[in-house]
């Protein structure tokens, strides 16, 4: 891969100095408000507006846009990283195409759901055998656009984030992070396992993101932080899987804390389990669910923001190295509080991650 592409350096500077970081952002600025392109970006977001697996709440296809628009009321003076806006942060455009792919897959995604609902077979029918086909390819079709994205902006030395969508969104990240790192483990904060083979009948399903992604033989070690809500089928995987599976279950912490355990030490506890290469994979849900009252799947319990902000904090200290992020699930509802809390978030792991790769 290419070292990190400084060409793009005197463009950004340039903007730095006509850029009033204290003022409202502008209608035509990118995320977070700031005037940088992807090129003169160290670190570039890509977008996935994707939901066609949803099985239960819907309109995290929407997160990225959402985040988006409530990105330009977050404050650029992080007082954990002050310089953090100095390195151009972008997102690119949300797809219209991979949108409307979605919506329309979506909707056989429903109707094969339903059937299975009414107790039929995925194979009873010609018709429906062929809903779950179109699914299938629609969502193979959406993971080679996010890994050839991906591979664009790594070629290129650029920190990468990808914003959600479901969180089947990463498996193409994951993939283009494989041809990069020899290894590289996950840790992953959610209120669900995501380990089902092919729930529902789809092979990419939202519930299946870990499942698949550890089928990539690169993928060394998935830490799971949060998890409160899983069937006998997941739990039965990371029984089977000691070595390359390590749960933190919300009630397990919870339970270790009403005993003197403090956070800190747990935070230690969830990085040492680590190896040296992270990405980060977030789930919005596994936050409380009064900060993501519209996520799709939502959970009673989960953490506090600074709770996961003090983790992840904890992690770019370390001696291990955030490589990239996810953060999906994202789903705006009615009101902004949605995306205000998962703008928020997404500053916040674009600051680890600039802080664990020694740029700032």
């Amino acid at each position: 891969m290419k070292k990190r592409n400084t060409s793009a350096k005197p463009a950004r500077l340039a903007k730095i100095k006509s850029f009033d970081q204290n003022g409202p952002a502008l209608g035509e600025a990118n995320v977070f408000g700031l005037p940088f392109n992807s090129e003169e970006s160290e670190i570039v977001l890509i977008p996935v507006p994707w939901e066609a697996t949803v099985s239960y709440g819907g309109g995290t296809a929407q997160g990225p846009e959402a985040i988006l628009e409530a990105s330009a009321q977050v404050d650029l003076y992080h007082p954990e990283f002050p310089e953090l806006w100095k390195l151009g942060i972008s997102m690119e455009p949300v797809s219209r195409r991979l949108l409307k792919s979605s919506k329309a897959l979506k909707k056989e995604a429903v109707k094969i759901i339903e059937a299975l609902s009414n107790g039929q077979e995925l194979n009873s029918t010609p018709q429906l055998a062929s809903k779950l086909k179109a699914v299938n390819s629609g969502s193979e079709e959406m993971i080679r656009e996010v890994y050839a994205q991906t591979m664009h902006w790594l070629k290129k030395g650029k920190l990468v984030g990808l914003v959600g969508g479901d969180h089947s969104t990463p498996l193409g990240f994951f993939r283009a992070l494989a041809e990069k790192y020899p290894t590289y483990g996950i840790l992953q904060i959610d209120a669900h396992m995501d380990l089902r083979k092919a729930y529902e009948g789809f092979t990419y399903s939202h519930a299946s993101i870990m499942y698949n992604a550890l089928q990539i033989k690169q993928v060394t070690r998935l830490v799971q932080v949060g998890i409160r809500d899983f069937c006998e089928e997941e739990n039965a995987y990371v029984r089977n899987h000691p070595k390359r599976v390590q749960v933190f279950s919300f009630a397990g912490l919870a339970a270790q804390r009403y005993e003197g355990a403090s956070w800190k030490q747990q935070c230690d506890a969830i990085i040492e389990a680590l190896p040296g290469n992270v990405h980060i994979s977030f789930d919005i849900d596994g936050l409380d669910p009064k900060l993501c009252p519209n996520t799709g799947t939502p959970v009673p319990g989960g953490f506090e923001f600074q709770e996961i902000t003090y983790l992840l904090s904890a992690l770019a200290k370390s001696k291990k190295k955030i490589i990239s992020f996810d953060l999906n699930e994202v789903s705006p509802g009615k009101g902004d509080w949605d995306g205000n809390v998962g703008a928020r978030m997404l500053f916040h792991l674009c600051g680890v991650l600039a802080k664990s790769n020694g740029i700032l």
